[in-house]
């Protein structure tokens, strides 16, 4: 029996994509309805643990939410999300921005990869919070330091993965762009990036996560405005409350920036078979 061979991709294409359609061919309605679910699920539960315990320690829903409310009519929950989205995203973009052609780099050029790799092993483990002091020092207090350090959070998150994309890419499709006359810049731009997509968004979405929790430390800081600002005043006036009030707002717009960051990628994920 015979088999043509150009049907064979369709085909196995088809098999694999028709399991993840199954699991996750869920109804718009049906998705939004178990999260809402979950939502006040997780109220409730609060809500009852919080009457066994004083406002101080675990304010209650309702209490949190006209602490919301008091932030909202001064002004003070707005200026703070203002101050902290701008930083964030500044520093994520510039670290993208730079990461992503550090990685293509460290991945085609192997004499720079080793150059460099000393430097990447060793700075992406020491944490951001720890120049803190020296981004004050250097940068002074305002806004260059704390957008230097989400720079520094995103940076080798973004590059590290970019890289892994590169040395992960077919050393046959490699081999067989060459031998159809490809040079290196054509393989670059049709072979290597177009398989490294998947590996930067990941890497972005990473680096995003990180720069919330770097964003915290330098506002605690060195601040007069942002989220990490906020948490602290409100720890400095036993204001309980407001510290769930500045936390939930940092996962809410965490949640926002993610979601937007996913809209805007699937639809060239999909292109290579990547869903989120």
């Amino acid at each position: 029996m015979s088999v043509d061979v150009r049907t064979v991709p369709e085909k196995l294409s088809r098999d694999k994509s028709a399991p993840t359609r199954r699991r996750g061919n869920w109804p718009r309605l049906t998705r939004v309805g178990l999260g809402v679910l979950s939502v006040l699920l997780g109220i409730a539960v609060w809500d009852l643990v919080s009457r066994n315990y004083t406002a101080f320690f675990l304010p209650s829903p309702m209490l949190t939410w006209q602490g919301a409310v008091e932030l909202v009519r001064d002004g003070t929950l707005w200026d703070s999300v203002t101050a902290s989205s701008t930083r964030i995203l500044t520093g994520w973009a510039l670290g993208v921005v730079i990461g992503v052609p550090v990685g293509l780099l460290m991945g085609c050029v192997p004499w720079l990869r080793l150059m460099l790799d000393p430097y990447i092993q060793f700075f992406r483990f020491v944490p951001p919070i720890a120049f803190v002091t020296l981004a004050i020092i250097w940068l002074g207090p305002g806004e260059a330091s704390k957008v230097a350090l989400i720079f520094y959070t995103t940076v080798f998150i973004v590059a590290l993965n970019t890289l892994a994309g590169v040395l992960s890419v077919d050393e046959l499709r490699l081999r067989a762009a060459r031998a159809l006359g490809a040079n290196p810049v054509r393989t670059l731009a049709s072979v290597v990036l177009p398989s490294t997509v998947p590996h930067v968004v990941t890497g972005a979405r990473l680096a995003m996560g990180n720069s919330f929790l770097t964003i915290v430390s330098a506002e605690i800081v060195a601040a007069q405005s942002g989220l990490g600002s906020l948490i602290w005043t409100a720890r400095n006036y036993a204001k309980t409350e407001w510290v769930f009030v500045g936390i939930i707002a940092l996962g809410l717009l965490g949640y926002l920036f993610d979601w937007i960051l996913r809209m805007v990628t699937s639809k060239t994920l999909r292109r290579y078979g990547v869903n989120f």
